[in-house]
């Protein structure tokens, strides 16, 4: 009698059994072992379908994976960009109550990609501005942009060896700790947003927590006097320096890219706003500002100086002006005027910047009290003006009257002297009275 084939044996293709090296063949229960025995073609087919289900679920992990870091990405790109308007509608107020010109900086939103780290610069001294794109975060997983500190109305952001700062709130960004491979992969600092004024006390910090860095830049800081450039000598190195036009009217002075020479002869500095800085330069800005710091270093007082001076150049400089320091033939004059004896320059140093920490100042309360000190300083300046005047006045009159006064003075002492016995009675008399 013929046995049926159950339907998942057809499953196979062939299935041949040979008595040779198979004892299970000879066997009478061979049908019910072999109907019995697992099937491999069903237990192959059965992985393939678990395999491809777990393949889909590991699909759809990603994809919403891939959603979660998109959907990521989207918000920090809204909040990037409406910190950045902020900062700007902020600094635009700051604008207003400086009286600075106007600039498009509140409509603008920067990129990595179109910040002034990356915008090239003209010549002549002058920066050029920089594109008003939309900002634009890099491609998810790339990672080369971090975010250090990000709020309603400032911005800290490290890509790559740029640390770029958006509003006066980012400046926290160089208390937080920092790594030293991190902080000495930082090469380039971007500014903007920010009253330069807030910037300077932390100069002394950037130069101890980032001793890589080669290049500031300054766009809408309100850079707006020659003093204030002065201020960059904190730093340890600087190989380039730029600084945009736009909110820093400092850069329409004719003078002040040769005043950064002059002040930062001892950077080196390489190039200004893009452009090379020559030898020429360099002879052309001593020859402007040599003879005012020669005149500078040689007048003021030995205790102007000192105070001036940081602590460990006043040791040095006592030490030279006490004359221990001084070589033979070499006067005391001669080592005042000498700079080298002091690093930088004794001439150089005396164009300095006080620093003051106005991180907790509001730029209203700074506008009031600029606004209160105005009138105060003209009236100073007037009183000073009026006495120039004054003295000038009488020493015109005493000039024209002084011949004919020592005529007088000389023709009455004369005639006082003519009786000298009666000239020394009442010389006595005046003298026993004054005791």
């Amino acid at each position: 009698m013929q046995c049926p084939v159950p339907e998942h044996l057809l499953l196979f293709t062939s299935l041949l059994l040979t008595a040779s090296p198979l004892p299970l063949v000879l066997s009478r229960l061979r049908q019910g072992c072999l109907l019995t025995a697992p099937l491999p073609q069903l237990q192959q087919h059965h992985h393939h379908q678990d395999e491809d289900r777990r393949m889909a679920g590991v699909q759809t992990r990603k994809e919403e994976e891939k959603k979660k870091e998109s959907h990521r990405q989207t918000i920090h790109k809204e909040k990037r960009r409406l910190a950045i308007r902020n900062a700007a509608q902020q600094w635009e107020g700051v604008r207003t109550s400086l009286e600075l010109p106007s600039t498009n900086g509140a409509k603008e939103e920067v990129s990595p990609e179109n910040s002034p780290a990356h915008c090239p610069a003209h010549t002549n001294g002058l920066a050029q501005d920089p594109s008003p794109d939309e900002p634009r975060l890099l491609e998810a997983g790339s990672g080369s942009v971090q975010s250090l500190s990000l709020s309603d109305c400032h911005l800290a952001e490290l890509d790559g060896d740029t640390l770029r700062l958006f509003g006066l709130g980012a400046l926290e960004a160089l208390e937080r700790g920092w790594g030293v491979q991190t902080a000495g992969a930082v090469t380039v600092i971007t500014f903007r947003y920010i009253n330069f004024d807030a910037i300077v006390p932390t100069m002394p910090r950037i130069r101890v927590k980032f001793p890589n860095l080669s290049h500031l830049i300054f766009l809408e800081t309100n850079i707006s006097r020659l003093p204030q450039l002065a201020a960059l000598a904190q730093v340890k190195r600087l190989e380039q320096l730029t600084i945009h036009a736009e909110g820093n009217p400092v850069v329409g002075l004719s003078l002040w890219r040769s005043f950064v020479i002059y002040r930062l002869y001892h950077f080196n500095l390489q190039r200004i706003n893009g452009q090379e800085v020559t030898m020429n330069d360099v002879i052309a800005a001593e020859r402007v500002f040599g003879t005012l710091g020669h005149i500078a270093a040689t007048e003021t007082p030995r205790c102007r100086l000192l105070l001036l001076l940081e602590e460990s150049r006043k040791r040095q400089l006592q030490f030279l002006l006490e004359g221990r320091g001084r070589r033979a033939g070499l006067s005391l004059e001669e080592l005042r005027d000498n700079g080298k004896l002091l690093g930088e320059g004794l001439s150089r140093a005396l164009f300095n910047y006080p620093s003051r920490d106005s991180s907790t100042d509001s730029p209203e309360e700074n506008a009031v009290e600029a606004s209160e000190r105005a009138p105060m300083i003209e009236q100073y300046l007037q009183e000073l003006v009026q006495r120039a005047s004054d003295t000038n006045l009488k020493g015109e009159a005493l000039h024209k009257l002084w011949p004919s006064m020592f005529a007088e003075m000389v023709r009455d002492c004369v005639l006082e002297m003519r009786d000298q016995a009666a000239f020394c009675q009442t010389s006595l008399a005046k003298l026993s009275q004054t005791k």
